[in-house]
């Protein structure tokens, strides 16, 4: 029987983080974008992520930045951004069950949305800056 845990920790969050990530690193739609941009900073980038992630799922302050501008002049549509929500809350719902994994999957989602809204505002708008 599988114990059926929620997000609660940092340990929990790089179990994620990690998860996700060794997925997104196989997946054809969502590898090219990823492999582009981070290339051999793969480590940073998860430390990164799982400062993001404990800031924003466990509310310890250990991220500090903008996550948005590296995000704004990727090469993605909704399709990319869907695989990645999709991708994200399989791994969710396969490591934790619970109100932080719930809220965890929410977070994801809303994220996206906006950073989606973002890019295609900024490509639509070129003039207009919306760092």
């Amino acid at each position: 029987m599988i114990e059926e845990k929620d997000l609660n920790d940092l340990q929990d969050v790089k179990k994620l983080v990690d998860t996700f990530y060794t997925r997104v690193r196989g997946h054809k739609l969502l590898a090219p974008i990823f492999e582009e941009r981070i290339k051999e900073r793969w480590p940073e980038h998860l430390d990164k992520m799982y400062r993001f992630w404990q800031t924003v799922l466990l509310t310890e302050h250990t991220y500090n930045g903008s996550p948005f501008p590296p995000h704004a002049n990727l090469p993605v549509n909704s399709s990319h951004f869907n695989a990645w929500k999709e991708l994200f809350n399989e791994t969710i719902d396969e490591l934790f069950k619970g109100q932080n994994a719930e809220n965890a999957k929410f977070r994801a989602a809303a994220m996206a949305e906006m950073f989606l809204s973002k890019i295609e505002y900024s490509r639509n708008n070129p003039f207009k800056s919306i760092q």
